[in-house]
């Protein structure tokens, strides 16, 4: 996972850039497919999915393919150019989960969880190995994972919105690259050299309305949902901070 620091800085930098120019009105939408592994035999905790698929998304946008001339940067360049947009889809089996894997992108396996999230295309060209995967039935009943810990990176979840575990997973996918907007060169360095841990959590009302607070000072980094489904468009879904 240790890369040049001048490679790391121009990925680094080259995500700040892409964040800042989003368009909200794009001609065609674009979004990157994010697929969970969800066996119905022994099926993930819903923390633990979440959790990876913020990982998931955050180490495909710092990975050395996606700067400078590498194979993912036009791809990720249009798609930040246009919005942030996710969509999560289930693989119950182990062939569909393993196909999957052949279509380029970056898998977290954690806390028995994986996610893979698959390079941003147009959504009227999804590679077949990922469009052939169901949308719905991406639920998972709430957990109770305890504290956060010292992790680099929280994220927490907006506890006035019911979200799917898939729309969920999205969400958290948004917080983790917004994140790095709270993270220096070096820090976010340190950070995805450890694999980008963080901590996925609903927070208590009382925390959610400090967490506003501090987002208008810009010590946290808010995701605002399109509405594109499920939600109210404008909902804040989930606020990053720094550990």
């Amino acid at each position: 996972m240790m890369l040049p620091d001048l490679t790391f800085g121009e990925r680094y930098d080259r995500l700040h850039d892409r964040l800042g120019a989003a368009d909200p009105d794009p001609d065609v939408i674009w979004a990157m497919p994010m697929v969970l592994h969800l066996p119905k035999a022994q099926p993930p905790s819903r923390t633990a999915v979440l959790e990876s698929a913020a990982r998931a998304a955050i180490l495909l946008c710092l990975d050395e393919r996606a700067g400078g001339d590498g194979p993912w940067t036009t791809a990720l360049d249009t798609w930040c150019g246009i919005s942030i947009r996710k969509i999560a889809r289930r693989a119950r089996s182990g062939a569909h989960w393993e196909a999957a894997q052949s279509v380029p992108g970056v898998t977290v396996d954690a806390g028995g969880a994986a996610v893979r999230a698959i390079v941003p295309s147009p959504v009227t060209d999804v590679d077949k190995r990922i469009s052939r995967l169901q949308i719905e039935g991406t639920d998972l009943p709430a957990d109770e994972p305890g504290p956060p810990g010292e992790v680099p990176v929280r994220l927490w979840i907006n506890p006035h919105l019911a979200m799917t575990v898939g729309k969920a997973a999205a969400q958290a996918g948004h917080g983790s690259m917004l994140a790095v907007r709270l993270l220096t060169d070096d820090q976010a360095r340190q950070w995805f050299s450890a694999g980008c841990p963080l901590s996925v959590r609903t927070a208590t009302e009382a925390q959610w309305a400090d967490l506003l607070t501090r987002e208008s000072r810009s010590e946290t980094a808010a995701v605002r949902d399109a509405g594109f489904t499920e939600i109210e468009p404008g909902s804040i879904t989930v606020i990053a901070e720094r550990g």
